[in-house]
């Protein structure tokens, strides 16, 4: 298959762009990270444990009419700690592109650090989502409207076929194991934001925001062959992946190995997952680029959304599994649980046909 190169915005800047530009959005990341973590804090970073605490059908309820979204700061508390998450994003990914031009002792020390901060505040969120999106597949698989075990309580009629059954008790029991987790990675997260370690990261975020540490060379480099190398990793990595066979709808590829005995990720999923990746700081790049003004590609938009079901699909799959093996569980909780693995891997196989029908398509640009 022919390889598709990233074209760049049609209004790109016509000189060279300078370390000034990389020093501007280094400062509004740090400045939006402090902004973040200071509203994290007025709201309370333990806000989270009151909607933790409430059943299940009560939080679904609110989440879904976000009347009490706010309720004890937990809405403002959530929203602050997505900002922050994505602040550090784009700084550990803007010094990984530009590194060139940055003081190399600082950058490869603080980007482990920006890394670690961000996975270690996203897993709460993580646990939560895929619970919602495995108990969601549960529902749809079985006909149920609502949990799989309140439906065949509220209705009195026997479930029909052992998957219905099964998926009472595999719903449970992912919900016990995935709330049990997402009160780990709570607690994780509170112990990280109190630690000496998080204080040292935020130091040198504040030093970020008003002095960015650029070479002597940065002054007069133009920054964007560096992005150029970055959407030139992102195009190689994509040309790597069996796009021709995701492009076939259907081909169950995302299937083989599916009953393997082994615990680690599914082998076929590594390069998607670089390619998000990739994508993301191809992204961030053009973001230094251009700034605020950027021109968004619709494309790699869509791109970008069928990577990221194409991983939460896979993660959710992989929940399933480790569910699935719990020692003791009934034949038709076991079913239940192989049938929604298979779905959830489905659910990649079409991820991986959405980007490729995304990626093939010529770029359009919105002002």
């Amino acid at each position: 298959m022919a390889q598709q190169h990233l074209e760049p915005p049609t209004d790109s800047p016509a000189g060279p762009m300078s370390g000034d530009a990389l020093a501007g959005y280094l400062r509004a990341q740090a400045t939006e990270f402090l902004r973040s973590l200071r509203q994290h804090r007025e709201n309370g970073s333990d806000a989270g444990t009151t909607a933790r605490a409430k059943p299940r059908t009560e939080s679904r309820a609110e989440s879904r009419d976000g009347s009490r979204a706010g309720e004890n700061g937990s809405g403002e508390s959530v929203d602050a700690a997505r900002a922050l998450r994505r602040s550090a994003r784009r700084i550990s990914g803007t010094l990984h592109t530009f590194r060139p031009l940055l003081d190399a002792e600082w950058s490869e020390g603080m980007r482990p650090e920006l890394a670690w901060l961000s996975g270690t505040l996203a897993r709460e969120h993580a646990y939560a989502a895929r619970l919602e999106r495995l108990i969601g597949a549960l529902n749809r698989l079985s006909g149920a409207a609502g949990f799989p075990a309140q439906a065949a309580q509220d209705t009195g009629v026997p479930a029909k076929g052992s998957l219905t059954v099964g998926a009472a008790k595999a719903g449970a029991l992912l919900d016990r194991q995935l709330t049990l987790a997402r009160t780990r990675a709570h607690s994780a997260a509170l112990q990280a934001l109190g630690s000496s370690r998080f204080h040292a990261v935020a130091d040198s975020v504040a030093v970020l925001a008003s002095e960015v540490p650029l070479t002597p060379a940065a002054a007069t480099a133009d920054l964007r062959p560096l992005a150029a190398a970055a959407s030139d990793r992102l195009t190689d990595a994509v040309a790597a992946l069996p796009l021709v066979t995701a492009g076939h709808p259907y081909n169950a590829e995302a299937l083989v190995h599916g009953l393997s005995a082994d615990t680690a990720p599914h082998p076929q999923d590594a390069p998607w997952h670089q390619v998000r990746l990739l994508l993301r700081l191809h992204r961030y790049a053009c973001e230094v680029l251009y700034g605020e003004d950027a021109p968004i590609d619709v494309r790699l938009l869509r791109a970008g959304q069928a990577l990221n079901r194409h991983r939460d699909a896979a993660e959710a799959a992989a929940a399933a599994a480790a569910a699935a093996r719990t020692p003791r569980i009934a034949p038709a909780t076991a079913y239940a649980l192989g049938v929604l693995h298979a779905d959830q891997r489905h659910e990649v196989e079409a991820a991986r046909f959405a980007f490729q029908q995304n990626w093939q398509k010529e770029a359009v640009r919105t002002p």
